[in-house]
């Protein structure tokens, strides 16, 4: 009699820290949700209840941990994938039977863009160099783990459309000319939006892509390509804008709000968007294709375009946000631009603060890669990121791609009222005020050297310090 196999599901911890913020990636938010909880929710939904399993350390250790009619699930924690990556390659592993790990092709432009730059993805290449796809930590093994030989590539496509996002004069596209004199469209403004998304998050910029290009902007592109194919469902939303008596973008079918949220009749709410619970809108607010969490406060005339707004933050009157990120219990102030940036959790943007995102001249956007090192962003157009537990005072001016480290507080002064290199902690102003004072502002997010994980040694410390005064005493 054949018996029925339960998945058993196993996570390589990535106990990296990423820059600024100085935690792994399975901590950080990814669409309002710890990247952690993202991904248990995928599996749940695709493979059903799994087991759990004790962390792995690396692949190699599956082998001591599961037997040879074990059907097993493995993947390594800051790797981010939606619902649709996820299940083009569990189904394709599932349906041959053999053991499998996930690749992205080297011929797909959205991965090139996005998902290969500033992380540690290395290539399969043939015999002449050329790189033919890039494996992930992503496996599917159906009678227990084999050696790496064994396994077969599952390539999986991201079917990527382009799509502009400004509609600008060429002169300012920093355009510059390709190999055979035509005009080079790799720095146009335009992103590739994908079906399917996939990144390994060892970067800053790789929060950015998850949330805004491959996360917003790609839903706002398959809820269109949705509504061009089936005309049912174009029927439905027109008949439901119809019964509520408003425009059809803005009809429940495609706002999505949560219970206890109050929304004032004059702000207007363009789909496809998600408000969670006891949320308040005030008057005159613009909100167009965004992800919105529970207990958030979007004060009068506040705008907020292709964004994702975290749990419990609060943005004051005018504020707004432009293809951007806050983790939960930010605060944004009022007349305070930020674009195409993330803001970690906990932390506050000073009233009048501008981040900018493009380069007057045409010198390359870099970012911190997996290792550390400045690397060419291969963007036109970037805004910069805020870590966790940040102080920003009001007027700043931070230009495109630059890093504020978590715990730094930057008062507004005439010296530094332009933010125009990467900021680490040791630069903090609040080193320059009294002791008495600067001891107020505790460090939450300390960089710990590489494979240190817990900060329990941060409190730790706290008790030995009495044993040592004990000590003397003795002496």
């Amino acid at each position: 009699m054949h018996k029925t196999r339960k998945l058993r599901k196993f996570v390589i911890e990535d106990k990296r820290l990423i820059s600024p913020f100085n935690e792994p990636a399975s901590e950080l938010s990814i669409l309002n949700k710890p990247l952690k909880i993202h991904h248990a929710d995928i599996i749940e939904d695709v493979c059903g209840q799994t087991s759990a399993e004790l962390p792995l350390a690396q692949i190699d250790d599956l082998a001591l941990r599961v037997d040879r009619d074990d059907e097993v699930l493995v993947y390594r924690d800051n790797l981010y994938f939606d619902r649709e990556f996820f299940f083009e390659f569990f189904e394709q592993a599932r349906a041959s039977q053999l053991p499998s790990r996930a690749a992205l092709p080297a011929d797909d432009h959205a991965w090139i863009k996005y998902s290969i730059p500033l992380s540690r993805l290395e290539a399969v290449r043939d015999m002449n160099g050329k790189a033919l796809y890039y494996p992930l930590d992503l496996w599917y093994f159906p009678e227990g783990y084999v050696e790496s030989h064994k396994w077969r590539a599952v390539p999986v496509f991201s079917e990527y459309k382009e799509i502009g996002y400004y509609n600008v004069p060429d002169s300012m596209t920093n355009l510059r000319t390709g190999s055979e004199g035509e005009f080079g469209r790799d720095l146009d403004l335009t992103h590739l939006l994908t079906e399917r998304s996939c990144l390994s998050i060892d970067s800053w910029a790789h929060i950015y892509f998850a949330n805004i290009i491959m996360g917003v902007f790609s839903r706002g592109k398959r809820f269109e390509k949705k509504i061009t194919e089936h005309n049912f469902e174009a029927l439905k939303m027109l008949f439901r804008a119809i019964l509520e008596q408003k425009q059809v973008l803005s009809c429940s079918k495609v706002v999505q709000v949560g219970e206890g949220t109050t929304i004032d009749p004059s702000a207007v709410i363009i789909g496809p968007t998600t408000i969670g619970h006891h949320c308040s809108v005030g008057p005159g607010a613009v909100i167009d294709n965004c992800i919105i969490g529970d207990n958030v406060n979007i004060a009068q005339g506040c705008q907020l375009m292709l964004s994702v707004i975290g749990n419990n933050c609060f943005l004051p009157f005018r504020a707004a946000l432009f293809m951007s990120t806050l983790m939960e219990y930010t605060i944004v102030a009022q007349n305070t631009c930020i674009q195409m940036g993330v803001v970690g959790r906990n932390s506050f943007v000073g009233a009048g603060t501008t981040f900018t995102d493009f380069n007057l001249l045409p010198a390359p956007l870099r970012a911190l890669n997996a290792f550390e090192k400045l690397e060419d962003t291969g963007q036109p157009v970037l805004g910069s990121c805020v870590g966790h537990n940040v102080r920003l005072g009001s007027g700043l001016i931070v230009m495109p791609a630059r890093v504020i480290e978590s715990d730094v507080i930057l008062f507004a002064s005439a010296e530094r009222r332009v933010i125009n290199r990467n900021i680490t902690y040791e630069e903090s102003d609040h080193h320059k005020v009294r002791a008495s004072v600067a001891k107020l502002h505790k460090r939450r997010y300390p960089r710990f050297p590489f494979g240190e994980s817990t900060r329990e040694s941060m409190y730790l410390e706290s008790w030995d310090e009495p044993k040592k005064e004990i000590t003397r005493k003795k002496k």
